[in-house]
């Protein structure tokens, strides 16, 4: 194991390359996997465990016409019964004792586009790709009436730590197309999620995960194939860039926000 004091120096690793990491050359749908745990954080009150979490990314990249790639990929993830290890499609939130219908993450797009080099920190065994990110925008939900019980705070700010560590070798070795062994760790801190019906009480969610690269759907954890054989949508990635905003938790939970009420079991 390397050390803190182990040299290491920031590199700029091509395009082409981190599509290796995160993808593959050639365009096929690879997997990111990830399992975790959700956690509350309200000031001057202990932490509730709240949630373990297990979700995929199903992601291929696709060559641009001018240059670059674009990276176009669907996502799940799954609120499970911190005891139970399971999926519930009801919850009671333990601060108001509401049961509430659960809906998973089920985002259709998620896209990008890579142009230029991207950073790495780069050692002798291993190499690290560490993306800070801090959205900050206008909230889709405040400004309709309906939902001032679920997200009325004018803007979404939250923060995602994504770090992606690769063999040192496996990256400067150029026949492959695609690099297998992958690890991922993520961290999130965000707004109460719509769904919880949490309206402006104070506090975060904390989540906390990692998760590795995989091939085929055979190589998920079973409760993801499981969810697959009703959501077979999410065992390809897109093969085309789609105009528009990426969706995210808060757009779908305001198109579908009928069947939410309704009590329907989610992802539709």
């Amino acid at each position: 194991m390397e050390t803190a004091t182990a040299e290491s120096y920031q590199e700029w690793v091509a395009a082409r390359d981190w599509v290796r990491v995160r993808a593959d050359l050639a365009g096929d749908t690879t997997f990111m996997v990830w399992q975790g745990a959700v956690y509350s954080f309200v000031p001057q009150e202990p932490r509730r465990h709240l949630f373990n979490i297990v979700g995929m990314s199903a992601a291929r990249c696709v060559p641009h016409p001018e240059s670059g790639w674009y990276f176009l990929s669907r996502e799940l993830t799954f609120y499970l019964d911190p005891e139970t290890n399971t999926v519930g499609d009801r919850w009671r939130n333990p601060w108001t004792q509401e049961v509430l219908t659960v809906i998973p993450v089920a985002n259709d797009p998620v896209q990008g586009l890579f142009r230029r080099e991207v950073p790495a920190q780069v050692r002798a065994t291993t190499t690290t790709f560490q993306f800070d990110l801090f959205p900050y925008y206008a909230n889709p939900l405040a400004s309709d009436p309906r939902f001032g019980e679920y997200s009325p705070q004018p803007l979404y700010q939250a923060v995602e730590l994504f770090k992606l560590t690769v063999a040192t070798a496996d990256l400067k070795e150029q026949e492959s197309s695609t690099i297998r062994d992958v690890q991922l760790y993520w961290s999130r801190i965000g707004p109460w999620l719509p769904w919880m019906k949490m309206g402006d009480r104070p506090g975060y969610l904390i989540y906390s995960a990692s998760g590795q690269k995989a091939f085929e759907v055979a190589a998920l954890p079973r409760l993801l194939q499981e969810q697959l054989q009703r959501l077979p949508h999410y065992c390809e990635a897109p093969t085309t860039y789609r105009d528009g905003a990426d969706m995210t938790s808060w757009l779908y939970f305001q198109e579908h926000f009928e069947a939410y009420l309704a009590g329907e079991t989610f992802p539709l």
